[in-house]
């Protein structure tokens, strides 16, 4: 999973066959190609001669420091397979125009952008581009990884090291200029992508000698890519440092004496990775982490629900190193995964339930955006935590419960909502979790048992693990 970097199904860094090399720009020439779901739908080509297709947003158009909340790609998603089940994700997501996307550059369904210094292989990566215009998504690009030639190995695309241990190194200090070079490349050929993170989880960041985070290498490379970015367009929006925010169990030795609570104690080395980024920026425009629920130990303390308030805690204290800079999660965990890396051990009603608790817990920490990670397996019935069913056959690529969640949620509180506080019951406090604004509330039973519930004035029933939705 996104946490670890590879796939829980093949365990494989290496996530869509090798294409052949493409061209380096883009230029969008643009005609009305019909409709998707009542929106528009457009093609055009660029300059290469490789379609694009989807509605493009304006590139002209001020971003704003939020996308709201959204999913990741990983290596299987519906920019592939069966026609009649790809087009069946295209007009799920057509309904809820905007629902943030993010892609990496390298891995997690994208080929090696840049198999050979200069040499530009964005097939893969146009592919699921094209995908999130068609399907009226806001486009965020993950700039990880890095080609081989830039951290020691052989440049060539038949020379692509796709394991595990490749993917997660970064390049070496003389080519981080080359890597900030790459992501200007990225940025020019998609120049309607605004939301740029830059790395990914610190990989290839940690330094043995030191016991602790490279902190100086990644804020060079960040503040290189930063630059190299805002050259292209200083409208860009730029974000980092895609930290792991771990936590420990409070006796560890690495335990932080300051940021703490029921749920453990967050490892000191992470918060000072952070600490040192937020003081050596050249600049951001939101910050960026990820993290689960659970601590390094996948300990849920001392409950898979109460344990989620650690994530609010975590934000809490970003937004009060940053000053209050918009507050993104790129990945978020609260089921722990299995030593193959898998979450198959909750039943979806008990998984949907915690994952809105988590969600919850990262609106109070003052985030404004995060993204879902997993959204299709590569095939079968059963599809744990999925968004929608697999794309390879006919029949596939249909709306699961996770996504009903996770497309309501980012309709119900998109960015700039005004949150309002609305009472529950005393009795009914530790039994249910409650999100509102003036157009919606959201609550949870974190009971596997029906209760009776006392919210905004209103009593009603909630069966075991229920997700509600309340008119205001």
């Amino acid at each position: 999973m996104g946490r670890h970097g590879w796939d829980s199904d093949t365990r494989r860094w290496r996530l869509t066959a090798l294409l052949g090399v493409g061209a380096v720009a883009l230029a969008l020439v643009v005609t009305l190609f019909g409709a998707l779901s009542g929106g528009p739908r457009t093609t055009g080509t660029t300059p290469d001669g490789a379609t694009v297709h989807g509605t493009p947003a304006d590139p002209s158009a001020t971003p704003e420091p939020y996308v709201g909340w959204g999913f990741t790609h990983t290596q299987y998603s519906a920019d592939e397979g069966d026609s009649a089940a790809t087009t069946r994700v295209e007009r799920l997501l057509a309904q809820d125009r905007g629902m943030a996307q993010n892609q990496h550059i390298m891995g997690w369904g994208a080929d090696n952008p840049e198999p050979v210094q200069g040499h530009y292989d964005f097939a893969a990566l146009d592919r699921r581009i094209d995908f999130v215009r068609a399907s009226g998504g806001t486009p965020v690009i993950t700039l990880c990884c890095a080609p081989d030639w830039m951290k020691g190995g052989r440049a060539g695309v038949d020379h692509t090291n796709w394991s595990q241990a490749a993917l997660e190194t970064a390049p070496t200090p003389d080519h981080y200029q080359d890597f900030a070079d790459l992501a200007a490349t990225v940025a020019r050929r998609y120049p309607d992508v605004k939301h740029f993170i830059v790395w990914n989880e610190f990989k290839g960041f940690w330094s043995d000698a030191k016991s602790r985070w490279d902190y100086e290498g990644y804020t060079r490379l960040y503040n290189l890519v930063y630059a190299a970015l805002k050259k292209v367009d200083r409208d860009i929006m730029v974000g980092g440092p895609y930290l792991v925010m771990d936590s420990v169990d409070a006796r560890d030795q690495n335990a932080s004496g300051t940021v703490k609570g029921p749920w453990g104690a967050m490892d000191q080395r992470v918060l000072d990775a952070f600490a040192y980024w937020n003081a050596h920026r050249t600049g951001a425009d939101f910050a960026v982490v990820d993290g689960s629920s659970y601590t390094r130990d996948d300990d849920l303390l001392p409950n898979e629900f109460a344990a989620t308030d650690k994530l609010t805690a975590v934000g809490q204290w970003i937004r009060r190193q940053t000053h209050d800079l918009p507050l993104w999660w790129a990945e978020y965990y609260v089921e722990p995964g299995d030593g193959n890396d898998n979450r198959t051990g909750w039943t979806e009603p008990h998984r949907v339930a915690v994952q809105a608790t988590g969600m919850i817990a990262l609106v109070k920490g003052g985030a404004g955006s995060g993204f879902y990670w997993n959204p299709e397996e590569k095939s079968g019935s059963g599809c744990a935590g999925c968004l929608w069913t697999p794309t390879a056959g006919a029949d596939g690529g249909r709306e699961l419960p996770m996504y009903d969640l996770v497309s309501r949620f980012a309709k119900a509180f998109p960015p700039g909502t005004a949150y309002e506080t609305v009472q529950v019951a005393p009795d009914d406090v530790p039994n249910v979790r409650v999100l509102a604004s003036s157009r919606t509330v959201l609550v949870v039973n974190t009971q596997n048992r029906t209760i009776s519930a006392q919210v905004d004035g209103r009593r009603f029933d909630l069966g075991p693990y229920e997700v509600k939705w309340l008119d205001p």
